[in-house]
């Protein structure tokens, strides 16, 4: 073939060439922009920090959400704010705020055609602890008896007030041909005692020996 064929071929394909990649950027751009979308209808209320004393907009807010979330039949127990993998048999919690838990239970509400009362808005208003839910896996129903966790800020360790678990936990599938167990493991720590525009580290002690931690941003969760 000579060369001014080949030219002339190679420009007359030019244009579909320029063609293919823009459409190609443009899929990428679309699919950026939908996945960012998608995750600001995903994520929470922002704020400054976990707050102790919502004024009544931010409560307001919060109630609204939940009855969005009705609305778009999601769980309202999606609302909390959730850390750690969600796979399989990952350990992962989340945290029970004040802001999720007006969204939370505005949520339920909705679900069944109702709203919450004053009185109800009231008992979360004076909830004086920041409750951390953590799930945990192991192989025997057992497994999660006295677990413990804390709460580390710097050189600061907080104990938690109160802490609960699962002293028998639930079958919840298997794993390498085990039965794998699911159990809860829940720590309140009384607003005073924490930092609530800290990073923090989160370390969780099951019954039965070991250590998981995860690392949070108070700051970033209302």
């Amino acid at each position: 073939m000579s060369k001014a064929k080949e030219s002339k071929e190679s420009k007359e394909m030019e244009p579909a060439g320029r063609k293919f990649n823009v459409d190609l950027e443009i899929s990428r751009i679309l699919r950026c922009t939908s996945f960012a979308v998608a995750l600001m209808l995903c994520a929470p209320l922002t704020a400054i920090a976990i707050l102790q004393n919502p004024d009544r907009k931010q409560v307001e807010q919060a109630l609204s959400r939940g009855k969005e979330s009705a609305r778009q039949h999601r769980p309202p127990n999606e609302l909390y704010w959730h850390f750690g993998p969600m796979e399989r048999f990952e350990p992962h919690g989340f945290l029970v705020t004040k802001i999720s838990g007006f969204a939370v239970m505005s949520g339920h509400y909705a679900l069944r055609g109702e709203q919450p009362t004053e009185q109800d808005v009231q008992r979360i208003m004076e909830e004086d602890a920041l409750q951390v839910v953590v799930k945990v896996f192991g192989y025997s129903p057992g497994f999660a008896r006295d677990s413990y966790l804390l709460i580390k800020q710097g050189n600061q360790v907080v104990k938690p007030d109160r802490i609960r678990f699962d002293a028998r936990a639930q079958a919840v599938g298997q794993r390498q041909g085990r039965p794998v167990f699911r159990a809860k493991i829940i720590g309140s720590f009384t607003y005073g005692s924490v930092d609530l525009e800290s990073r923090t580290t989160l370390l969780v002690f099951p019954g039965t020996g070991g250590e998981i931690k995860f690392d949070l941003e108070f700051s970033a969760i209302p």
